[in-house]
């Protein structure tokens, strides 16, 4: 029975790296894909998300439109003038959101271990709040940067959009 199961993981150890092999071919085939996985905290596999799953991001008016399209904006409960921020609202495509939280939790894990040159904004985030509100606000911005690069065409630079990401 071992020798089966272990049979039956080499080959799919074989079709995994065949599906990776196609996956970085089309990445890099596809100059959005390239563009955004320039920013820090998205991989070859969020990128290729953001372009395969997103709608055409020029149908939302801004990246915050975008960032809550995909459920990481805080939900409203105002009332009488009083803010009440609640939890994110997990609106949007779940997965995607997922990819882009794990890619901002790696980028907060870098900047504690201090590696790398982290935002000051994050820096201070992280000083007053946890590790995973953090990394839910990093994916937020991750989003917004995603859709301004998507809308305009532009390559990332993290000198030039100062404290747009964690790690420049």
């Amino acid at each position: 029975m071992f020798a089966i199961q272990g049979r039956d993981y080499a080959r799919v150890q074989v079709e995994l790296k065949a599906i990776e092999a196609r996956l970085r071919a089309w990445h890099r085939a596809n100059a959005d894909s390239r563009r955004l996985a320039s920013i820090p905290g998205v991989g070859l596999i969020c990128a290729a998300a953001l372009v395969l799953k997103a709608p055409d991001p020029h149908a939302f008016p801004s990246g915050r439109h975008f960032a809550a399209w995909m459920g990481l904006t805080p939900k409203d409960h105002s009332t009488a003038g009083k803010t009440r921020i609640g939890k994110i609202t997990r609106a949007g495509d779940e997965r995607l959101r997922s990819v882009l939280v794990s890619g901002a939790t790696s980028v907060i894990q870098q900047a504690k271990k201090g590696r790398g040159r982290p935002a000051p904004w994050l820096v201070a985030l992280l000083a007053r709040k946890s590790p995973k509100l953090a990394a839910i606000a990093l994916a937020n911005k991750i989003a917004r940067i995603a859709w301004k690069l998507l809308t305009t065409g532009e390559s990332y630079d993290g000198g030039r959009m100062s404290g747009a990401s964690a790690v420049a």
